[in-house]
Protein backbone atom coordinates (compact mmCIF):
# COMPACT_ATOMS: atom_id res chain seq x y z
CA UNK A 1 0.00 0.00 0.00
CA UNK A 2 1.46 3.37 -1.04
CA UNK A 3 0.44 5.71 1.74
CA UNK A 4 2.34 8.66 0.31
CA UNK A 5 0.04 9.21 -2.66
CA UNK A 6 -2.76 10.83 -0.67
CA UNK A 7 -1.23 13.91 0.89
CA UNK A 8 -4.28 14.91 2.96
CA UNK A 9 -4.61 12.36 5.74
CA UNK A 10 -8.19 13.44 6.58
CA UNK A 11 -9.16 12.32 3.06
CA UNK A 12 -7.21 9.08 3.54
CA UNK A 13 -9.09 8.41 6.80
CA UNK A 14 -12.42 8.99 5.08
CA UNK A 15 -11.49 6.66 2.20
CA UNK A 16 -10.37 3.92 4.60
CA UNK A 17 -13.55 4.12 6.66
CA UNK A 18 -15.48 3.32 3.48
CA UNK A 19 -12.96 0.95 1.84
CA UNK A 20 -12.55 -1.23 4.93
CA UNK A 21 -16.10 -0.99 6.33
CA UNK A 22 -16.33 -4.75 6.99
CA UNK A 23 -12.88 -5.04 8.58
CA UNK A 24 -12.15 -4.67 12.30
CA UNK A 25 -10.91 -1.25 13.39
CA UNK A 26 -10.65 -1.78 17.18
CA UNK A 27 -10.37 -4.57 19.72
CA UNK A 28 -11.45 -3.24 23.13
CA UNK A 29 -12.07 -5.44 26.17
CA UNK A 30 -12.41 -8.57 24.03
CA UNK A 31 -14.90 -6.98 21.61
CA UNK A 32 -14.18 -6.17 17.96
CA UNK A 33 -15.57 -2.99 16.40
CA UNK A 34 -15.67 -2.59 12.62
CA UNK A 35 -14.68 0.37 10.46
CA UNK A 36 -18.40 0.64 9.66
CA UNK A 37 -19.27 1.04 13.37
CA UNK A 38 -16.46 3.59 13.74
CA UNK A 39 -17.77 5.55 10.72
CA UNK A 40 -21.27 5.59 12.21
CA UNK A 41 -20.02 6.79 15.59
CA UNK A 42 -17.96 9.56 13.91
CA UNK A 43 -21.02 10.72 11.96
CA UNK A 44 -23.24 10.71 15.06
CA UNK A 45 -20.74 12.72 17.11
CA UNK A 46 -20.20 15.18 14.23
CA UNK A 47 -23.91 15.94 14.12
CA UNK A 48 -23.86 17.03 17.78
CA UNK A 49 -20.58 18.95 17.41
CA UNK A 50 -22.27 20.98 14.63
CA UNK A 51 -25.33 21.49 16.82
CA UNK A 52 -23.63 22.34 20.13
CA UNK A 53 -20.51 24.30 19.13
CA UNK A 54 -19.95 27.34 16.96
CA UNK A 55 -17.56 27.64 14.04
CA UNK A 56 -15.04 29.71 15.99
CA UNK A 57 -14.74 27.16 18.80
CA UNK A 58 -11.67 25.28 17.57
CA UNK A 59 -10.47 23.49 20.74
CA UNK A 60 -12.65 20.86 22.41
CA UNK A 61 -11.99 18.87 25.59
CA UNK A 62 -12.06 15.07 25.34
CA UNK A 63 -12.42 12.71 28.30
CA UNK A 64 -9.99 9.87 27.57
CA UNK A 65 -12.01 6.69 27.99
CA UNK A 66 -11.12 3.30 26.48
CA UNK A 67 -14.02 3.01 24.09
CA UNK A 68 -14.98 3.40 20.44
CA UNK A 69 -16.75 6.73 21.03
CA UNK A 70 -13.59 8.41 22.39
CA UNK A 71 -11.57 7.52 19.28
CA UNK A 72 -14.51 8.34 17.01
CA UNK A 73 -14.68 11.77 18.68
CA UNK A 74 -11.06 12.50 17.65
CA UNK A 75 -11.86 11.85 13.98
CA UNK A 76 -15.17 13.70 14.24
CA UNK A 77 -13.36 16.77 15.56
CA UNK A 78 -10.69 16.56 12.85
CA UNK A 79 -13.31 16.26 10.11
CA UNK A 80 -14.95 19.38 11.58
CA UNK A 81 -11.62 21.26 11.50
CA UNK A 82 -11.28 21.23 15.30
CA UNK A 83 -8.62 20.03 17.76
CA UNK A 84 -8.93 17.84 20.84
CA UNK A 85 -7.42 18.38 24.29
CA UNK A 86 -7.24 15.02 26.11
CA UNK A 87 -8.42 15.10 29.73
CA UNK A 88 -7.59 11.99 31.75
CA UNK A 89 -10.46 11.43 34.23
CA UNK A 90 -8.14 9.58 36.64
CA UNK A 91 -5.80 12.53 37.33
CA UNK A 92 -6.68 15.13 39.99
CA UNK A 93 -9.59 17.36 39.07
CA UNK A 94 -7.58 20.47 39.86
CA UNK A 95 -4.95 19.59 37.25
CA UNK A 96 -7.58 19.03 34.56
CA UNK A 97 -9.24 22.29 35.56
CA UNK A 98 -5.95 24.13 34.95
CA UNK A 99 -5.71 22.55 31.50
CA UNK A 100 -9.31 23.50 30.75
CA UNK A 101 -8.63 27.09 31.80
CA UNK A 102 -5.36 27.31 29.85
CA UNK A 103 -6.92 25.92 26.66
CA UNK A 104 -10.08 27.99 27.03
CA UNK A 105 -12.30 24.92 26.76
CA UNK A 106 -16.07 25.48 26.62
CA UNK A 107 -17.23 22.11 25.26
CA UNK A 108 -16.19 18.64 26.49
CA UNK A 109 -16.94 15.35 24.73
CA UNK A 110 -17.50 12.61 27.30
CA UNK A 111 -18.45 8.95 26.83
CA UNK A 112 -18.63 8.22 30.59
CA UNK A 113 -21.85 6.93 32.16
CA UNK A 114 -21.78 9.92 34.52
CA UNK A 115 -20.17 13.00 32.99
CA UNK A 116 -16.84 13.90 34.58
CA UNK A 117 -17.23 17.69 34.50
CA UNK A 118 -20.44 19.51 35.33
CA UNK A 119 -21.14 23.10 34.22
CA UNK A 120 -19.75 22.60 30.72
CA UNK A 121 -21.32 22.32 27.32
CA UNK A 122 -21.03 18.52 27.40
CA UNK A 123 -21.50 16.20 24.43
CA UNK A 124 -22.41 12.77 25.82
CA UNK A 125 -21.02 10.68 22.98
CA UNK A 126 -22.70 7.41 24.02
CA UNK A 127 -26.16 9.00 24.09
CA UNK A 128 -26.49 10.30 20.53
CA UNK A 129 -29.13 9.26 18.03
CA UNK A 130 -28.03 7.58 14.79
CA UNK A 131 -27.75 9.88 11.78
CA UNK A 132 -26.82 9.33 8.14
CA UNK A 133 -23.11 8.93 7.42
CA UNK A 134 -21.09 12.12 7.11
CA UNK A 135 -17.40 11.47 6.49
CA UNK A 136 -16.47 14.41 4.28
CA UNK A 137 -13.82 16.57 6.01
CA UNK A 138 -14.63 20.28 6.06
CA UNK A 139 -12.33 22.53 4.07
CA UNK A 140 -9.61 23.43 6.55
CA UNK A 141 -6.20 25.03 6.32
CA UNK A 142 -3.06 23.02 7.03
CA UNK A 143 -2.19 25.19 10.02
CA UNK A 144 -5.38 24.17 11.84
CA UNK A 145 -4.59 22.54 15.18
CA UNK A 146 -5.27 18.80 15.46
CA UNK A 147 -4.46 18.41 19.16
CA UNK A 148 -3.20 20.36 22.14
CA UNK A 149 -1.30 18.32 24.74
CA UNK A 150 -0.27 19.55 28.17
CA UNK A 151 3.02 18.37 29.67
CA UNK A 152 4.43 18.84 33.16
CA UNK A 153 5.43 22.44 34.02
CA UNK A 154 7.79 23.87 36.64
CA UNK A 155 5.33 26.06 38.57
CA UNK A 156 2.40 23.70 38.84
CA UNK A 157 1.09 25.10 35.56
CA UNK A 158 1.03 22.48 32.77
CA UNK A 159 2.68 23.53 29.47
CA UNK A 160 0.52 23.34 26.36
CA UNK A 161 2.02 22.01 23.12
CA UNK A 162 -0.16 22.74 20.06
CA UNK A 163 0.30 20.38 17.10
CA UNK A 164 -1.01 21.46 13.69
CA UNK A 165 -2.28 19.41 10.80
CA UNK A 166 0.89 20.37 8.94
CA UNK A 167 3.05 19.04 11.83
CA UNK A 168 1.17 15.74 11.81
CA UNK A 169 1.30 15.49 7.99
CA UNK A 170 5.08 15.96 8.37
CA UNK A 171 5.28 13.08 10.84
CA UNK A 172 3.22 10.81 8.59
CA UNK A 173 5.39 11.56 5.53
CA UNK A 174 8.53 10.87 7.58
CA UNK A 175 7.07 7.65 9.00
CA UNK A 176 6.01 6.24 5.62
CA UNK A 177 9.43 7.17 4.24
CA UNK A 178 10.93 4.58 6.64
CA UNK A 179 9.33 1.98 4.33
CA UNK A 180 7.45 -0.04 6.91
CA UNK A 181 5.46 -2.71 5.11
CA UNK A 182 2.08 -2.15 6.77
CA UNK A 183 -1.20 -3.44 5.33
CA UNK A 184 -4.82 -3.93 6.41
CA UNK A 185 -3.79 -7.35 7.76
CA UNK A 186 -1.64 -5.81 10.51
CA UNK A 187 -2.60 -5.74 14.18
CA UNK A 188 -1.36 -2.80 16.29
CA UNK A 189 -0.84 -2.46 20.02
CA UNK A 190 -2.20 0.77 21.58
CA UNK A 191 -0.90 0.87 25.18
CA UNK A 192 -0.86 4.64 25.75
CA UNK A 193 -3.13 7.07 27.58
CA UNK A 194 -4.44 9.60 25.06
CA UNK A 195 -2.71 12.38 27.02
CA UNK A 196 0.59 10.89 25.79
CA UNK A 197 1.40 11.73 22.16
CA UNK A 198 2.73 8.24 21.38
CA UNK A 199 -0.96 7.26 21.39
CA UNK A 200 -1.43 9.26 18.17
CA UNK A 201 0.96 7.05 16.20
CA UNK A 202 -0.58 3.94 17.76
CA UNK A 203 -4.10 4.68 16.49
CA UNK A 204 -3.48 6.89 13.43
CA UNK A 205 -1.01 4.71 11.48
CA UNK A 206 -3.33 1.66 11.68
CA UNK A 207 -6.42 3.70 10.74
CA UNK A 208 -4.52 5.00 7.68
CA UNK A 209 -3.66 1.39 6.78
CA UNK A 210 -7.03 -0.30 7.34
CA UNK A 211 -5.45 -2.24 10.21
CA UNK A 212 -6.91 -3.18 13.61
CA UNK A 213 -5.97 -1.44 16.89
CA UNK A 214 -5.77 -3.48 20.09
CA UNK A 215 -6.29 -1.33 23.20
CA UNK A 216 -4.82 -1.91 26.65
CA UNK A 217 -7.63 -0.67 28.94
CA UNK A 218 -6.69 1.32 32.02
CA UNK A 219 -8.20 -1.20 34.43
CA UNK A 220 -5.95 -4.05 33.24
CA UNK A 221 -2.50 -4.92 34.61
CA UNK A 222 -0.68 -3.37 31.69
CA UNK A 223 2.28 -5.69 31.20
CA UNK A 224 0.36 -8.96 31.61
CA UNK A 225 -2.42 -7.76 29.29
CA UNK A 226 0.18 -6.72 26.68
CA UNK A 227 1.67 -10.24 26.73
CA UNK A 228 -1.83 -11.69 26.40
CA UNK A 229 -2.70 -9.44 23.43
CA UNK A 230 0.62 -10.04 21.68
CA UNK A 231 0.38 -13.81 21.97
CA UNK A 232 -3.34 -14.55 21.67
CA UNK A 233 -4.13 -11.92 19.03
CA UNK A 234 -0.78 -12.34 17.23
CA UNK A 235 -0.02 -8.62 17.09
CA UNK A 236 2.34 -7.48 14.33
CA UNK A 237 3.25 -3.89 15.30
CA UNK A 238 3.96 -2.53 18.79
CA UNK A 239 5.21 0.86 19.97
CA UNK A 240 6.11 0.69 23.66
CA UNK A 241 8.08 2.58 26.30
CA UNK A 242 11.32 0.77 27.25
CA UNK A 243 10.29 0.45 30.91
CA UNK A 244 7.62 -2.04 29.79
CA UNK A 245 10.44 -4.47 28.90
CA UNK A 246 11.56 -4.58 32.53
CA UNK A 247 8.08 -5.78 33.54
CA UNK A 248 8.03 -8.31 30.70
CA UNK A 249 11.58 -9.52 31.36
CA UNK A 250 10.67 -12.28 33.89
CA UNK A 251 8.54 -13.86 31.13
CA UNK A 252 11.00 -13.57 28.22
CA UNK A 253 11.71 -17.31 28.29
CA UNK A 254 8.02 -18.04 27.69
CA UNK A 255 7.25 -15.25 25.19
CA UNK A 256 7.32 -16.31 21.54
CA UNK A 257 6.04 -13.79 18.98
CA UNK A 258 6.88 -15.03 15.46
CA UNK A 259 4.16 -12.83 13.89
CA UNK A 260 5.59 -9.56 15.26
CA UNK A 261 6.97 -7.50 12.33
CA UNK A 262 7.87 -4.19 13.97
CA UNK A 263 8.75 -3.48 17.59
CA UNK A 264 9.38 0.22 18.27
CA UNK A 265 10.50 1.92 21.48
CA UNK A 266 10.19 5.57 22.47
CA UNK A 267 9.87 7.79 25.52
CA UNK A 268 12.92 6.70 27.54
CA UNK A 269 16.51 5.56 27.01
CA UNK A 270 16.64 2.02 25.57
CA UNK A 271 19.36 -0.28 26.94
CA UNK A 272 21.23 -2.61 24.59
CA UNK A 273 21.21 -5.57 27.01
CA UNK A 274 17.44 -5.78 27.38
CA UNK A 275 16.95 -5.15 23.65
CA UNK A 276 19.15 -8.17 22.92
CA UNK A 277 17.07 -10.32 25.27
CA UNK A 278 13.79 -9.01 23.81
CA UNK A 279 14.94 -9.73 20.24
CA UNK A 280 14.98 -13.46 21.03
CA UNK A 281 11.21 -13.30 21.75
CA UNK A 282 10.48 -11.94 18.26
CA UNK A 283 12.59 -13.83 15.71
CA UNK A 284 11.08 -12.11 12.65
CA UNK A 285 10.75 -8.54 13.89
CA UNK A 286 12.64 -5.35 13.16
CA UNK A 287 13.36 -3.48 16.43
CA UNK A 288 13.69 0.30 16.21
CA UNK A 289 14.62 2.88 18.83
CA UNK A 290 12.79 6.11 17.98
CA UNK A 291 13.12 9.47 19.70
CA UNK A 292 11.22 12.72 19.86
CA UNK A 293 9.64 15.12 22.34
CA UNK A 294 5.98 16.20 22.15
CA UNK A 295 7.21 19.53 20.76
CA UNK A 296 8.48 17.74 17.63
CA UNK A 297 5.36 15.66 16.92
CA UNK A 298 5.62 12.10 18.25
CA UNK A 299 9.11 11.09 17.09
CA UNK A 300 11.69 12.42 14.66
CA UNK A 301 14.82 10.18 14.79
CA UNK A 302 15.24 6.43 14.39
CA UNK A 303 17.85 3.72 14.92
CA UNK A 304 17.34 0.13 13.78
CA UNK A 305 18.71 -2.45 16.22
CA UNK A 306 21.05 -4.90 14.54
CA UNK A 307 20.75 -8.53 15.60
CA UNK A 308 23.90 -9.86 13.95
CA UNK A 309 26.39 -7.00 14.15
CA UNK A 310 27.56 -4.45 16.73
CA UNK A 311 25.15 -1.68 17.70
CA UNK A 312 26.00 1.93 18.44
CA UNK A 313 25.69 2.68 22.15
CA UNK A 314 26.85 5.07 24.84
CA UNK A 315 27.06 3.70 28.40
CA UNK A 316 24.96 0.75 27.28
CA UNK A 317 22.18 2.96 25.83
CA UNK A 318 21.25 2.41 22.18
CA UNK A 319 21.83 5.25 19.74
CA UNK A 320 18.77 7.31 18.78
CA UNK A 321 20.07 7.30 15.22
CA UNK A 322 19.45 9.81 12.48
CA UNK A 323 16.75 12.37 11.71
CA UNK A 324 13.70 11.24 9.77
CA UNK A 325 12.62 12.88 6.49
CA UNK A 326 12.35 16.71 6.64
CA UNK A 327 13.68 16.77 10.21
CA UNK A 328 17.00 18.26 11.34
CA UNK A 329 19.11 17.63 14.43
CA UNK A 330 22.08 19.63 15.65
CA UNK A 331 24.23 19.62 18.79
CA UNK A 332 24.87 23.07 20.27
CA UNK A 333 26.93 24.59 23.08
CA UNK A 334 25.56 26.96 25.75
CA UNK A 335 25.63 29.83 23.20
CA UNK A 336 23.63 27.82 20.63
CA UNK A 337 26.70 27.48 18.39
CA UNK A 338 26.60 24.26 16.36
CA UNK A 339 29.20 21.70 17.49
CA UNK A 340 31.11 19.31 15.25
CA UNK A 341 30.93 15.50 15.38
CA UNK A 342 32.12 13.96 18.64
CA UNK A 343 31.49 17.10 20.75
CA UNK A 344 28.98 16.80 23.60
CA UNK A 345 26.20 19.39 23.80
CA UNK A 346 22.44 19.91 23.79
CA UNK A 347 20.39 18.18 21.11
CA UNK A 348 18.21 20.64 19.17
CA UNK A 349 15.55 19.71 16.62
CA UNK A 350 14.11 21.47 13.60
CA UNK A 351 11.92 20.77 10.59
CA UNK A 352 8.33 20.37 9.53
CA UNK A 353 7.22 18.46 12.67
CA UNK A 354 8.24 21.27 15.05
CA UNK A 355 5.37 22.81 17.04
CA UNK A 356 4.68 26.55 16.68
CA UNK A 357 5.65 26.93 20.36
CA UNK A 358 4.15 26.63 23.82
CA UNK A 359 0.53 27.64 24.20
CA UNK A 360 0.28 31.28 25.36
CA UNK A 361 3.73 31.14 26.95
CA UNK A 362 6.07 33.59 25.25
CA UNK A 363 8.61 33.47 28.07
CA UNK A 364 9.04 29.68 27.71
CA UNK A 365 9.17 30.02 23.92
CA UNK A 366 12.06 32.49 24.19
CA UNK A 367 13.91 29.94 26.36
CA UNK A 368 13.23 26.86 24.27
CA UNK A 369 13.17 27.91 20.60
CA UNK A 370 15.77 29.80 18.57
CA UNK A 371 16.82 30.49 14.97
CA UNK A 372 20.22 29.69 13.49
CA UNK A 373 21.85 29.30 10.11
CA UNK A 374 21.60 25.65 9.04
CA UNK A 375 22.36 24.39 5.53
CA UNK A 376 22.46 28.02 4.38
CA UNK A 377 18.93 28.62 5.63
CA UNK A 378 17.51 30.49 8.60
CA UNK A 379 15.98 27.55 10.53
CA UNK A 380 14.04 27.37 13.78
CA UNK A 381 15.16 24.83 16.40
CA UNK A 382 13.90 23.47 19.72
CA UNK A 383 16.24 22.86 22.67
CA UNK A 384 15.44 19.37 23.96
CA UNK A 385 17.43 19.50 27.20
CA UNK A 386 19.05 16.19 26.20
CA UNK A 387 22.83 15.79 26.20
CA UNK A 388 24.00 14.11 22.99
CA UNK A 389 26.83 13.87 20.52
CA UNK A 390 26.85 12.96 16.84
CA UNK A 391 29.34 10.34 15.67
CA UNK A 392 31.34 10.56 12.44
CA UNK A 393 28.57 8.74 10.54
CA UNK A 394 25.85 11.14 11.69
CA UNK A 395 24.24 8.91 14.33
CA UNK A 396 23.10 10.52 17.58
CA UNK A 397 24.35 9.08 20.87
CA UNK A 398 22.21 9.87 23.91
CA UNK A 399 24.06 10.77 27.12
CA UNK A 400 21.19 11.80 29.43
CA UNK A 401 19.13 14.78 30.58
CA UNK A 402 20.74 18.17 31.06
CA UNK A 403 18.31 19.25 33.75
CA UNK A 404 16.07 17.54 36.26
CA UNK A 405 13.38 16.64 33.79
CA UNK A 406 12.93 12.89 33.57
CA UNK A 407 10.71 10.21 32.12
CA UNK A 408 8.52 8.12 34.42
CA UNK A 409 6.63 5.31 32.63
CA UNK A 410 7.25 7.27 29.45
CA UNK A 411 5.61 10.47 30.77
CA UNK A 412 7.79 13.53 30.91
CA UNK A 413 8.06 14.82 34.47
CA UNK A 414 9.62 18.01 35.79
CA UNK A 415 11.03 17.16 39.23
CA UNK A 416 10.73 20.85 40.08
CA UNK A 417 6.94 20.62 39.72
CA UNK A 418 6.80 17.95 42.45
CA UNK A 419 9.11 20.09 44.62
CA UNK A 420 6.82 23.06 44.04
CA UNK A 421 3.78 21.30 45.54
CA UNK A 422 5.74 19.60 48.33
CA UNK A 423 7.12 22.98 49.44
CA UNK A 424 3.63 24.45 49.25
CA UNK A 425 2.43 21.84 51.77
CA UNK A 426 5.55 21.93 53.98
CA UNK A 427 5.68 25.74 54.04
CA UNK A 428 9.29 26.67 54.93
CA UNK A 429 10.81 23.17 54.96
CA UNK A 430 13.13 22.49 52.00
CA UNK A 431 12.80 19.41 49.79
CA UNK A 432 14.68 17.88 46.87
CA UNK A 433 13.00 15.47 44.48
CA UNK A 434 15.20 12.98 42.66
CA UNK A 435 14.91 10.25 40.11
CA UNK A 436 15.88 6.90 41.60
CA UNK A 437 16.01 3.42 40.08
CA UNK A 438 13.73 0.71 41.44
CA UNK A 439 14.55 -3.01 41.66
CA UNK A 440 13.29 -3.55 38.09
CA UNK A 441 15.60 -0.88 36.69
CA UNK A 442 12.80 1.66 36.08
CA UNK A 443 12.78 5.34 37.00
CA UNK A 444 10.73 6.33 40.01
CA UNK A 445 10.46 9.46 42.14
CA UNK A 446 12.25 9.84 45.48
CA UNK A 447 12.03 12.81 47.86
CA UNK A 448 14.47 14.06 50.50
CA UNK A 449 13.17 16.45 53.16
CA UNK A 450 15.55 18.71 55.13
CA UNK A 451 14.07 17.97 58.54
CA UNK A 452 13.90 15.59 61.48
CA UNK A 453 11.87 12.53 60.55
CA UNK A 454 8.08 12.84 60.64
CA UNK A 455 5.13 10.91 59.22
CA UNK A 456 4.97 11.89 55.55
CA UNK A 457 1.54 10.32 54.94
CA UNK A 458 -0.34 13.65 54.88
CA UNK A 459 2.19 15.17 52.50
CA UNK A 460 1.82 12.25 50.07
CA UNK A 461 -1.98 12.45 50.30
CA UNK A 462 -1.75 16.15 49.42
CA UNK A 463 0.49 15.39 46.43
CA UNK A 464 -2.01 12.78 45.20
CA UNK A 465 -4.61 15.57 45.00
CA UNK A 466 -2.26 17.77 42.97
CA UNK A 467 -0.35 15.40 40.70
CA UNK A 468 -0.86 12.34 38.47
CA UNK A 469 -0.05 9.05 40.23
CA UNK A 470 3.28 8.56 38.42
CA UNK A 471 4.61 11.87 39.84
CA UNK A 472 3.91 11.06 43.49
CA UNK A 473 7.17 10.06 45.28
CA UNK A 474 7.50 6.34 45.98
CA UNK A 475 10.17 6.80 48.69
CA UNK A 476 10.82 9.59 51.21
CA UNK A 477 14.02 10.18 53.18
CA UNK A 478 15.02 12.81 55.76
CA UNK A 479 18.31 14.65 56.38
CA UNK A 480 19.26 17.38 58.90
CA UNK A 481 21.15 19.50 56.34
CA UNK A 482 21.46 19.13 52.59
CA UNK A 483 25.08 18.51 51.46
CA UNK A 484 26.55 21.13 49.11
CA UNK A 485 28.97 20.62 46.22
CA UNK A 486 32.00 22.76 45.37
CA UNK A 487 29.77 25.26 43.54
CA UNK A 488 27.66 25.75 46.64
CA UNK A 489 24.71 23.94 45.07
CA UNK A 490 22.81 21.12 46.75
CA UNK A 491 24.69 17.91 45.96
CA UNK A 492 21.93 15.83 44.42
CA UNK A 493 24.24 12.90 43.70
CA UNK A 494 25.05 12.71 47.41
CA UNK A 495 21.33 12.74 48.25
CA UNK A 496 20.69 9.86 45.84
CA UNK A 497 22.92 7.63 47.96
CA UNK A 498 20.35 7.84 50.78
CA UNK A 499 18.08 5.59 48.72
CA UNK A 500 20.69 2.97 47.93
CA UNK A 501 22.76 2.71 51.13
CA UNK A 502 20.14 0.91 53.14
Amino acid sequence: MNHQKEHDFFQSLKNNLIRHEKRNAFFINNVFYSYSELAQSISNIRSIIKEKTNENEKIIGLITNDDLETYAAILALWFEGKAYVPLNPSVPNERNQKIINEAGIITIIDSSELTVFANFNTIESKKIKTVSLNLNPTESADNNLVYLLFTSGTTGKPKGVPISKENLEGFLSAFWHLNYDITEEDRFLQMFELTFDLSVMSFLIPLLSGSCIYLVPKDKIKYSYIIELMEEQELTVALMVPSMLYYLRPYFDEIDLPKMKYSLFCGEALSLDITQEWSKCLPNSKITNVYGPTEDTIFCTFYDYKKLEPNKTYNGILSIGKSMLNNYSIIVDENNAILSAGKVGELCLGGVQLSSGYWKNEEKNQESFFYTNYNNRHERFYKTGDLCKIDEFGDLLYLGRMDFQIKIQGYRVELSEIEYYAKEFLSKINVVVLTIIDHLGNNEVGMVIESKKFDSKELLEFLKLKLPYYMVPKKVNFIDNFPLNSNGKIDRKELETLFYNK
